[in-house]
């Protein structure tokens, strides 16, 4: 049991559906996300290198948010929840599967995390993003949202992009949906609601960035994406407790736990197991359900892969 619950934090969606609606906002005022920004743009700094130290956060799509640094470290703007997170880390079992925390430093008037750069020393890595739990907003999100129930079409709209069957007859009436009600659809249509993770982003061998898994759903979905992220190598894939799986050319492989801007102390009289199904209340996040369909899907991967190997001509 635990007293710590941790979510797997934002994907795209998610922090627009806490920023301001894009029509409600006023003409040359900037756009406040509400909520911490994830690690969700990290795996595509493998377009970064030495050579390039601007251009990896125009392809990552948030100005700002990360900086490159010397030493081999990386600079994350600063979160209070996560940088208490690291810190706590730092002590904790844990810590061999998460990037060293080298504390707060401050650039140009900005303060920022320092950690690891987890892509030194690769050479031209593969890496994936997966992001861990049944769901990815915290109950107090919901709650707030649920006493807001303001109906937005910028929500409907999205959620006709992805499925236009979805809204029920009274939201395609209105052409809205609420926050609380898209919040809770869009985990259903990916794996995250089935089975506790979903792929967030891929990108191999330094190519295009591709993050067109919102309706990802099924393990043999899931499980064509790992053999093409592996290639099919049997010797390539490690398992850890992660969201981030990381190979290159030379064969080097690692798994990592990131993403803690949302990770807080659970109510003191709460032990959470984090293998139970969510709840209103029980606050529940699901991080081990999604573990362990993670590490079958992976073993499924693994012995297709076997298969294919079996039955695949003989080399001359």
């Amino acid at each position: 049991s635990s007293t710590c619950s941790s979510l797997a934090g934002s994907s795209p969606e998610s922090d627009e559906v806490f920023s301001e609606p894009e029509e409600k906002r006023l003409p040359g005022k900037p756009r406040v996300l509400r909520k911490t920004k994830s690690w969700k743009t990290f795996f595509t700094m493998v377009h970064w290198s030495v050579r390039r130290r601007s251009s990896w956060v125009q392809l990552a799509g948030h100005e700002g948010n990360f900086k490159p640094s010397e030493g081999g470290h990386i600079l994350k703007k600063f979160s209070a929840v996560e940088d208490a997170c690291l810190a706590e880390l730092m002590a904790d079992v844990l810590r061999p599967f998460v990037p060293t925390y080298h504390g707060m430093v401050e650039v140009g008037g900005e303060r920022y995390i320092q950690m690891d750069d987890l892509l030194r020393g690769l050479d031209t890595p593969s890496i994936m993003d997966c992001k861990m739990g049944t769901r990815t907003y915290l109950e107090d999100e919901l709650c707030q949202a649920q006493q807001r129930q303001k109906p937005r079409q910028d929500l409907y709209q999205k959620m006709v992009k992805v499925d236009p069957l979805a809204p029920t007859a009274e939201e395609h009436g209105t052409g809205t949906v609420t926050k609380p009600r898209y919040m809770q659809w869009r985990e259903t249509i990916s794996s995250s609601a089935l089975l506790g993770f979903r792929i967030e982003g891929v990108t191999i061998e330094g190519g295009a960035v591709q993050k067109d898994f919102k309706q990802t759903r099924t393990k043999e979905q899931i499980v064509d994406i790992f053999l093409a992220f592996t290639k099919g190598d049997l010797g390539v894939l490690v398992i850890g407790s992660s969201l981030l799986f990381l190979h290159d050319r030379r064969g080097q492989a690692s798994v990592w736990m990131i993403d803690f801007g949302k990770t807080l102390p659970a109510p003191a009289h709460l032990a959470l197991h984090h293998d139970a199904a969510w709840a209103r209340g029980n606050h529940e996040d699901g991080y081990l359900i999604g573990l362990r369909h993670l590490i079958e899907t992976v073993r499924a991967s693994l012995g297709r892969a076997a298969r294919e190997h079996e039955g695949s001509p003989a080399q001359p």
